[in-house]
């Protein structure tokens, strides 16, 4: 036995802590998955196997960046992409109306680019949207919107051929930045306009063109696109042979041939001899080529050099596509009179098409059968009077209830994101009870399929898995709906995997930001009798305001800075050695209370602080060391009572062992536990948040008292908790420096499989028992593990779900998805060695730096910039409708979609 006072250290994690600063490294090289090559030497710095191809990471697509489309125009110009700082640009366009729905009738068409070379939390972001262009009213320019191109063509021409003189502030030296318009980001009827290609008619799918299968129906005599997608499948699928449930009689052997190149589309264009709109025989040439091909004109972006090269360059709006799906189930499964596509004339044309038999009229009473994908009079009021209820966590959504005509049983003025919200996440819980499931899991899928699609990050895998499964979907409705239903907005979800595996994540490009955009310029009218020179007078005041400000040691004090919401800026902690656990994770919301922890309440608190600190799990593991050896015969269940049972108590004397030398003040402080009296609050922020306790938040008009952990029983095994706050409470420990922890306390549901909480096998919907509850005393949480979720409850609450809540979770605003970047290079500042370069004194934020202004330059005056440092300021707007038989523009009051947060980030040119 060693003596009392020896230096060994006292179990075998102590001596690999000991020995791990002895100077004996392993050194990780990554291999190829086939075992080609290893990443070492010359070959360290390859992202791809440089034999068999395969990726050296797992590709996540978080920006258009990590997309094909990206790369595949670095590899044609290598010239171009070797330069970091050149500029991709996205451009969109869309019309409004100045005056309202009940003014003049007045479309004005702004046209707007943004750079793309940014983090993902700063694009398509508003103060990165630079207004370029605005087509006057009052008349729709339509197909004749080329000839106001013109003047941002040519600019386009010349920041690609020979690009602009910019200063770079990081690197605090001038450099020649070049651009490139990377696509085009419009609803569909604008498609049309900036495209060439037609929208309306049965050759209306710009990816099909030719290939499309849309025929005319013979009673309504509109387009339908019914049984267009069986094309899509595998050629070995049973639906290819299917003569039933699809056109009768009719297999398909057909394969979708692909998307066309740019330069398949060019030869395409030359063959056929359209004209640009700015010929002078354009309009009667293209007149008559339109009449035999989908094509109405040459587009004017075809003047761009590289825009043949391009996988995709102009985009569908995921936003309007979405919209309108919904719209068309909605209003079919409501039986909406004037917008159901279950009507007479379907039904006397579904036979003609289809072998339905059971759907057709009866010629007794001359009457339609029911048909079973319609809800009857009850289910709808039921469903009606559920939305009316439902609350959301603060900024989610907006009310739905004001959109419920209880009288019409119809929900109307339903905004874009409110039927986005509805279509991911409501509509599967709201037709769950009152479907039969062969309609329901369709309907659900097709739901499931605009989630993922429109999720911040993807792998390619994941949008391969969209794009096979996309077609099958639309083939499943088409089982259920009649040949009426499928318009050309229902086969356009067959292209939109595509286009995401093409160009990357959705929100970089749909027209939310867009729309939201347009009520920031209409704004800015203060003269109706002017309205383009109020808007552009507006525009260039605050761009240059904007840009003076930053000019202020701190900032213009009139320019406010607006704190994102749910969003906490906390200082920083001075003492680099406190524990994690003691730093605060956000602000508590509403006035404090005190009250002192009973013993339950206060042994709970203290072992799962104590549980879930980093410093501490050392201890544990000699805890459970000895043990084992103590009781050889423990298993891993009586091992964790007996840790929650005896470990605090060890821990406090072992830590106090004068024998043991712990000599960190935050060890024994933590040992010794939190003080009785503790602060409570009604809120808290936290991880991008807003939560609510149940009792505050019982009578407001939003729901924030949803939380959702990641749990274990002290194992590798994780599963998720669900549970609603009761309190929020703040320890505090003895002794200086101040060292809190903010505390969650809530009320779990059962999360036993089956019995409190069943995850449907497919579509993986969880739902929770809203009556039995976490039989285990283990009332506390972390604030900063919390997540947030929100719970509905079925329509009816009559049938086998009553007592059940489906789990909706939050994502928060401010989470963003960026890649980890596989180099670690440093870039040194580099400065001017022009000699002939005039040094301009100036300020940018808190840092005193030179700014480089060219000889040429007029130096006695103002600098004259085009592009500027901006300060990130979020806005929401209004929206609306242009209504037809298409939804094609709104602007958006809702909030963002994209979860992010912004920071200040800028260059400045010329």
């Amino acid at each position: 036995m060693l003596p009392q006072d020896n230096l060994m250290p006292l179990n075998f994690y102590s001596t690999k802590k000991l020995v791990r600063g002895l100077g004996l490294p392993v050194q990780v090289i990554h291999c190829c998955v086939n075992n080609c090559m290893i990443y070492w030497g010359d070959d360290s710095d390859l992202n791809s196997c440089k034999k068999c191809g395969h990726a050296r990471y797992k590709q996540k697509i978080c920006h258009p960046s990590d997309a094909p489309a990206w790369k595949h125009f670095d590899g044609c110009f290598p010239d171009f992409s070797s330069e970091v700082r050149n500029v991709r640009l996205g451009l969109f366009a869309d019309g409004f109306q100045p005056f309202g729905q009940s003014g003049q009738q007045y479309s004005l068409w702004p046209m707007v680019v943004t750079p793309y070379n940014l983090p993902p939390d700063l694009c398509m972001k508003e103060e990165f949207m630079f207004l370029t262009l605005l087509v006057p009213g009052p008349t729709n320019p339509k197909g004749k919107i080329d000839v106001f191109l013109q003047p941002l063509i040519a600019e386009l021409k010349s920041l690609w051929g020979v690009g602009v003189q910019t200063y770079d502030i990081s690197k605090r030296q001038n450099f020649q930045m070049r651009a490139a318009l990377m696509w085009t980001i419009n609803d569909f009827p604008a498609y049309s306009m900036m495209s060439g290609w037609s929208t309306a008619g049965m050759l209306a799918c710009p990816h099909c063109m030719e290939d499309s299968d849309a025929f005319r129906l013979i009673k309504s005599g509109k387009q339908s696109w019914f049984d267009n997608h069986r094309k899509f499948l595998p050629m070995n699928h049973p639906y290819r042979r299917n003569t039933k449930d699809f056109i009768k009689n009719r297999k398909v052997t057909k394969q979708f041939p692909g998307v066309r190149s740019g330069d398949e589309i060019l030869q395409d264009l030359n063959n056929r001899g359209l004209r640009k709109v700015i010929d002078v025989d354009a309009e009667v040439v293209n007149a008559a080529i339109s009449k035999t091909c989908g094509w109405n004109k040459r587009s004017i972006f075809w003047d761009l050099p590289y825009w043949r090269e391009h996988l995709l360059r102009h985009n569908l709006d995921v936003m309007h596509i979405e919209k309108n799906v919904f719209d068309n189930i909605f209003n079919t499964v409501f039986n909406i009179p004037g917008k159901t596509k279950d009507t007479y004339k379907s039904r006397d044309e579904l036979n003609k098409y289809c072998i339905r038999p059971q759907f057709a009229q009866n010629l007794v009473t001359s009457k339609y059968p029911d048909v079973p994908f319609v809800l009857n009079k009850s289910q709808k009021k039921d469903v009606l009077e559920w939305v009316k209820k439902l609350r959301f966590p603060d900024g989610y959504a907006s009310n739905l209830g004001r959109c419920v005509d209880a009288n019409k049983l119809k929900m109307f003025g339903m905004k874009s994101h409110d039927c986005h919200v509805f279509m991911q996440r409501l509509l599967p819980i709201a037709l769950r009870e009152f479907l039969p499931n062969r309609i329901w899991e369709p309907i659900t899928e097709i739901s499931l399929f605009f989630k993922q699609l429109t999720s911040s990050s993807l792998t390619d895998e994941e949008l391969r898995n969209l794009d096979e499964q996309i077609p099958v979907i639309l083939c499943n409705l088409e089982k259920i709906f009649p040949p009426s239903f499928f318009d050309s907005m229902e086969h356009l979800p067959v292209h939109l995997a595509y286009e995401a595996r093409i160009a990357g994540p959705v929100h970089y490009r749909w027209m939310y930001p867009p729309e939201r955009y347009l009520r920031k310029i209409k704004h800015k009218i203060m003269n109706k009798a002017q309205v383009e020179g109020s808007i552009s007078i507006g525009y260039i005041m605050d761009e240059a305001a904007k840009f003076a400000s930053f000019y202020f040691k701190e900032g213009d004090p009139t320019l406010p800075l607006k704190e994102k919401r749910n969003e906490v800026y906390l200082d920083d902690i001075v003492d680099d050695d406190m524990f994690e656990i003691f730093k605060p994770p956000g602000k508590a919301i509403g006035a404090e209370g005190k009250r002192y922890l009973p013993d339950n309440e206060y042994t709970a608190a203290h072992l799962y602080v104590l549980m879930n600190c980093p410093e501490v799990q050392p201890f544990i593991d000699v805890f459970v060391t000895e043990k084992r050896k103590q009781f050889p015969n423990l298993n891993d269940e009586a091992v964790n009572a007996l840790t929650e049972q005896e470990f605090p108590s060890w821990f406090e004397k072992y830590v106090h062992n004068r024998a043991n030398k712990i000599s960190n003040h935050y060890l024994r402080t933590i040992a010794r536990g939190p003080l009785r009296e503790v602060r409570t609050y009604n809120g808290y922020y936290v991880n991008g948040f807003k939560f609510h306790t149940e009792s505050y938040g019982s009578y407001r008009a939003t729901d924030n008292t949803g939380v959702c952990i990641k749990g274990s029983v002290y194992n590798e095994t994780e599963s998720d908790y669900y549970g609603t706050l009761v309190e929020v409470i703040e320890l505090e420990f003895e002794a200086l420096p101040v060292k809190r922890t903010v505390l969650f306390k809530c009320e779990w549901f059962d999360p036993t499989p089956h019995v409190g909480m069943v995850v449907h096998p497919r579509y993986k919907l969880v739902d929770v028992h809203d009556k039995k509850r976490f039989n285990k005393y283990e009332p506390f949480v972390l604030a900063v593990q919390a997540s947030q979720v929100y719970y509905c409850e079925y329509p009816g609450r009559t049938g086998p779900r009553k007592h059940w809540k489906a789990v909706c979770k939050i994502k928060a605003r401010a989470q963003i998805d960026i890649p980890a970047s596989p180099s670690n290079d440093v870039i040194e500042p580099a400065f001017q060695n022009d000699d002939n370069d005039v040094i301009i004194e100036a300020v940018v934020g808190d840092e005193d730096v030179l700014l480089v202004a060219s000889s040429e330059m007029d130096t006695s005056g103002d600098v004259d910039v085009d592009e500027h440092l901006i300060d990130h300021e979020e806005e929401t707007s209004d929206e609306e409708e242009f209504e037809n038989d298409v939804t094609t523009s709104e602007e958006e009051d809702e909030p963002d979609l994209d979860d992010s947060d912004e920071n200040e980030f800028g260059m400045w040119t010329r």
